[in-house]
């Protein structure tokens, strides 16, 4: 027993007295916790500052303010958690299933949820990990600051991730990795230890223009150029007005968020598939139908979508974006009848009655 936990000690000095060696004691830990890949970065951020004020300019994004917010804190890290002097980065793969490897469209009566939507929300999942993480390294080498990130605080995610050697920001905006393609959440722990910085990634788009070619709205408007005003993305989830009609169409059926600009990169053929039972589709929405969508109560949108991403877009919202897919479903005389039967509220009833005359113009072609 005592030589045991002289052995322990021995490893914490070890691992306290050289900053290499705690930081690949750090990578493999954080593999053990499910973590597809981790990288180590400096904490700043301020060269992403001089595009986020030209995206801003552009009005590229919409009506999402808070992005213009805090620009100081994102240009600087340490200042939203004093003390940082390196940030943990990690990836985690969410693939349930396979992706065809190249798009294929989907029937146009089934729903598409995008694929990081379909299981467990991916906030709670990584944020946890991050803060067991974190209890581990405090384990061996004593009490540290740290604080856990997921899409949660001002922070530039993307170019941290590139900085840690992650992947590559590519030409649709997401990140990709030489070995994993996109299909992947990022997380981050603040620390103040101070640990050796990665190599940033190299970008390996080439020539390629494949995602900004099939994007439906054209919402990719020049290479790593991304207009969230036509981004169906931003549109069934952020948006919570009425859908301008240009984009109803395109939108096709597609409920919440879209995967186009992926499934068409040639990367995502390596794409990994996640270990994680939390990622998998729940309540059946990875093949639910858009008629099945429109039956749902209030109560059992909010059972179902419990613990889910999809809660974001609110239950009228989900209901509009449901309404402009049956729209675009081939025609069928019970999805009319069941858009007549619709009680939500006016912006949802705007898009109801487009779909019912789309419906009916279908109706008549045949």
């Amino acid at each position: 027993m005592t030589h045991k936990k002289a052995s322990i000690v021995l490893l914490d000095e070890s691992l306290r007295q050289n900053p290499q060696a705690l930081k690949d004691w750090i990578k493999a830990q954080a593999r053990q916790l499910g973590f597809s890949d981790c990288g180590i970065a400096r904490p700043d951020t301020c060269d992403q500052i001089p595009h986020l004020q030209q995206y801003l300019d552009d009005g590229f994004h919409a009506d999402m303010d808070y992005l213009a917010a805090n620009l100081s804190i994102r240009a600087n890290p340490a200042l939203l958690v004093p003390n940082t002097r390196s940030i943990i980065c990690v990836r985690m793969d969410y693939l349930a299933e396979a992706p065809p490897h190249r798009y294929v469209p989907h029937e146009p009566n089934q729903a598409i949820i995008a694929r990081y939507a379909r299981g467990r929300d991916y906030h709670k999942v990584v944020r946890g990990r991050l803060k067991q993480l974190a209890r581990l390294i405090e384990e061996q080498i004593g009490p540290f600051e740290s604080r856990p990130f997921a899409d949660s605080a001002p922070i530039f995610e993307k170019a941290l991730a590139e900085k840690s050697g992650l992947g590559w920001t590519g030409k649709h905006t997401l990140l990709i990795n030489k070995k994993a393609g996109s299909f992947f959440f990022l997380g981050e722990l603040f620390t103040s230890l101070d640990l050796p910085f990665d190599e940033p990634a190299t970008a390996h788009c080439g020539s390629c223009s494949a995602c900004l070619d099939i994007c439906p709205t054209q919402a990719i408007v020049a290479p790593y150029r991304l207009d969230a005003r036509k981004c169906i993305a931003y549109l069934t989830i952020e948006y919570q007005g009425i859908i301008p009609e240009e984009f109803r169409k395109p939108i096709g059926n597609r409920v919440f968020g879209c995967d186009d600009c992926q499934l068409i990169c040639p990367w995502n053929g390596f794409a990994q598939l996640s270990k994680e039972d939390d990622f998998k589709a729940r309540h059946n929405l990875n093949q639910v139908t858009l008629l099945e969508l429109w039956q749902w109560s209030e109560q059992e949108f909010l059972s179902k979508t419990e613990g889910s991403a999809i809660r974001r877009t609110g239950y009228q919202g989900f209901m509009r974006n449901v309404a402009i897919g049956l729209g675009n479903a081939d025609f069928d005389p019970a999805i009319i009848a069941a858009l007549q039967h619709s009680q939500h509220d006016e912006v949802v009833q705007v898009h109801v009655d487009w779909a019912i005359q789309q419906q009916q113009l279908k109706m008549q072609a045949d």
